[in-house]
């Protein structure tokens, strides 16, 4: 009969087989999945406790910022100043990051960046939302707080990433560097549970996902690229939460595309938040993940916390074609 297998046996099971592991990072991520509980189950009743809807302002990234955004990214917050293992964290909520106070005399070992409630302007018409996560070791002295250098860092110096999507299902995605796992929450018994093991992204699949209302605002190698997928009569796939966007890709084939247009001539998703941890997740998956400058994601040096970026990822067939139409109509743009 087959076991189920929880998130903590499973995080505690991985940390045994890594002699020089110390605990912190596991109980981090143990922390994340605790918090990741209680925003789910804000989202499951939104509806029924005022939190749907907007503030009237706008957050650090220039968006619209809706109630469960705050809810989440304070419960996150919370469970990550209380868990000893981290030293700060920045948001897409928040202008600058938020350094945490010591516990015994100790300031943690990682710091974390987050993307509280991606897509969360799908939440009042009820369509999946999630959490991007991604944790980095400290390059500061631990005797001291956390400072921006902490989290200026590339992607490449990522020591876990991960989300989780609030939809039909409640899944947790995450990788240490070693293949992706995923993780169902069972609401019966309030545990995320093993379910998808050693995730591979197929090398090519039957979607592409843009939005293809910017068509026309799009550089011509990416509307030629865009062309190209139609007449494969590929599937046109764009839900508007780069999570569950991504989800879908790396469960099925495909690529993603969120390129650069003429309001956003370097891209709009952020590169901390959302590029990074979901390229991590990507390439541990077997993919690939790149800018329509054809420079890889996680080698980008971050020089403010807010920066953005376009990204194209997926299947990595799929991301290598796309690389031939990108040099094919704009040769003199590329590496530039």
């Amino acid at each position: 009969m087959y076991r189920i297998e929880t998130l903590d046996e499973f995080i505690i099971k991985r940390q045994k087989n890594f002699s020089t592991a110390t605990g912190e990072l596991t109980g981090l991520l143990r922390d994340i999945g605790l918090a990741a509980k209680i925003v789910n189950r804000e989202v499951n009743k939104a509806g029924l406790i005022n939190i749907l809807g907007k503030f009237d302002k706008e957050n650090a990234s220039g968006e619209q910022v809706a109630k469960l955004d705050i809810y989440a990214n304070d419960k996150l917050i919370d469970f990550l100043k209380t868990s000893g293992e981290c030293a700060g964290l920045a948001s897409e909520e928040l202008e600058d990051f938020v350094p945490f106070p010591p516990r015994n005399g100790k300031y943690g070992k990682y710091v974390v960046l987050v993307d509280p409630l991606d897509g969360s302007s799908n939440i009042d018409v009820n369509v999946s939302v999630g959490t991007i996560f991604g944790i980095y070791r400290r390059i500061g002295k631990e005797d001291e707080p956390a400072s921006l250098d902490d989290f200026l860092q590339k992607g490449t110096e990522l020591v876990a990433a991960g989300y989780v999507i609030y939809g039909t299902s409640t899944i947790l995605v995450y990788s240490t560097g070693n293949g992706v796992n995923g993780f169902t929450l069972d609401p019966s018994i309030g545990e995320f549970c093993l379910s998808h093991r050693d995730i591979k992204i197929p090398q090519e699949g039957p979607y592409y996902s843009v939005n293809q209302g910017y068509y026309l605002k799009f550089d011509l190698e990416m509307r030629r690229y865009i062309d190209y997928c139609s007449d494969l009569n590929l599937r046109l796939r764009y839900i508007g939460t780069m999570v569950a966007d991504i989800h879908r890709i790396l469960f099925q084939g495909g690529v993603f595309m969120y390129p650069n247009t003429r309001k956003y001539p370097q891209g709009k998703l952020r590169l901390l938040y959302e590029c990074n941890p979901l390229s991590y997740i990507v390439e541990q998956s077997g993919g690939k993940a790149i800018n329509t400058r054809l420079e890889r994601i996680l080698e980008l040096s971050p020089e403010e916390l807010h920066q953005r970026s376009s990204v194209i990822m997926g299947s990595p067939k799929m991301i290598d074609e796309m690389k031939e139409f990108v040099l094919r109509y704009a040769p003199d743009t590329v590496g530039g």
